[in-house]
């Protein structure tokens, strides 16, 4: 089937000038601003702070590759797509501040496993060679492009009056701007089809509770945030459509994406309801034949034993903190990507081409 763009070139371009109204939206005292997740000003990296979110809206400025490196580490900065975004304005700022950038690779490798996006980039800025700021604004500059031609062909998927349940963030604070799964969404509202979000809490950081229902609020999207537990009941009864991001994804289509994903899977198919990964080409991982080689990060304990400064724990008792789980190709629908909607047998001939 053509595309958009092939049908009906002048139809695309004004579809295409209205979905460039509704990148990220923020509500503040002062008004309404348009803000990207992470993006290059004045010298530095500017970013986001996602830890204080939704409490207080900050800015951090970012001046060397380590402190990119902490940044990604800490999860001021989060979400593949966006991780990517910040490895390559580390690897710029590591080549303005006189550091060799294959040094300054493996520091910003260093500090999460599972998301190919910061792979994928970093390797790109070693090889660009010189003018790292330039190829970094490029780099962020086509992950939003990604993110708007997945929103504008996943949005096919949403029929109105549907209910659907995403798990962890992967709106505009995780991509840099629009989104993976929620673009689809956010284009689908903006349409004028109506919908409702089941918002998974998503423990132990709650970026769904914090991040998603966040960038919904300042969307205007109608929408409920429920505790990851509650997720098999309202898949029975209520929702239509599942759609989640990724981190990595194998050829075979298994993909890892935030720890829950993997049951919400099983129980979506179990129950009859389809479930769709949204992602870009550059988390696709070439050299993985299956999800058996995807590396999960280990987080501190501390995330599960404690809320907010305060353990919820005997102390007496230890934790497991797994990042990420990986979910079998066998449960995905579909993967939409910036080249279409793609069933996961023909992610290999996709990636060939």
């Amino acid at each position: 089937m053509p595309s958009q763009r092939q049908a009906d070139p002048i139809l695309f371009v004004l579809h295409s000038a209205f979905i460039c109204l509704i990148s990220m939206r923020v509500r503040t005292k002062s008004g309404p601003l348009d803000l990207r997740a992470i993006w290059w000003e004045d010298g530095a990296a500017k970013a986001i702070d996602q830890r204080l979110l939704p409490e207080k809206l900050e800015i951090v400025t970012i001046k060397t590759h380590q402190e990119m490196a902490d940044a990604i580490s800490e999860m001021t900065v989060r979400g593949a797509p966006s991780i990517g975004a910040a490895g390559a304005y580390g690897m710029a700022l590591a080549q303005q501040n006189g550091i060799d950038v294959v040094d300054a690779a493996r520091v910003l490798k260093a500090t999460r496993p599972t998301a190919h996006d910061l792979f994928h980039a970093v390797d790109l800025m070693v090889s660009t060679g010189d003018g790292l700021v330039e190829a970094a604004n490029k780099y962020a500059d086509s992950i939003v492009e990604k993110c708007r031609l997945m929103g504008e062909l996943g949005s096919s998927l949403i029929e109105d009056g549907m209910k659907i349940l995403t798990h962890c963030n992967a709106g505009a604070l995780a991509t840099v701007d629009f989104g993976t799964a929620l673009a689809p969404i956010r284009v689908a509202h903006g349409s004028g089809k109506s919908l409702f979000v089941f918002v998974d809490e998503t423990r132990p950081r709650f970026q769904g509770a914090k991040l998603t229902a966040w960038e919904l609020v300042n969307e205007g999207i109608d929408h409920a945030v429920i505790a990851d537990n509650a997720a098999g009941h309202y898949l029975r009864s209520e929702v239509d459509l599942v759609i989640v991001g990724a981190d990595r994804i194998a050829m075979n289509g298994d993909f890892a994406n935030k720890i829950g994903t993997y049951e919400k899977a099983v129980l979506a198919k179990e129950n009859g309801v389809p479930l769709y990964v949204a992602a870009p080409v550059s988390t696709f991982d070439s050299l993985l034949t299956s999800g058996d080689g995807i590396v999960i990060e280990q987080r501190s304990p501390d995330e599960v034993l404690n809320v907010n400064g305060v353990r919820i724990a005997p102390v007496e008792s230890a934790a497991l903190n797994p990042a990420f789980d990986v979910t079998p190709a066998g449960y995905v629908s579909g993967f939409v990507t910036e080249q279409g909607v793609l069933k996961p047998n023909e992610l290999a001939k996709m990636l060939a081409e």
